[in-house]
């Protein structure tokens, strides 16, 4: 089983195409992408949330003043 050549991929890969489709498989591969960028968006966010927890108040006031400021900025 380890030693699998491009034949019998491209096989696989056919019998694939043939049960499902290609519309299928397109919705399939773009369902995937979606779940997986909303994945790395949730750990991100969990990430930013635990720095917040960790900063004192004072400097996380002055951190969120500035993102204001520069956001405010940018749109001008």
């Amino acid at each position: 089983m380890g030693n699998i050549s491009i034949w019998q991929l491209l096989i696989v890969c056919a019998i694939v195409v043939l049960l499902f489709g290609t519309k299928k498989l397109r919705n399939i591969g773009s369902d995937l992408g979606s779940a997986f960028k909303g994945f790395k968006k949730a750990m991100k966010d969990d990430e930013e949330e635990k720095k917040l927890e960790d900063k004192p108040d004072a400097q996380f006031k002055e951190e969120k003043q500035e993102e204001k400021a520069k956001s405010d900025k940018d749109k001008v």
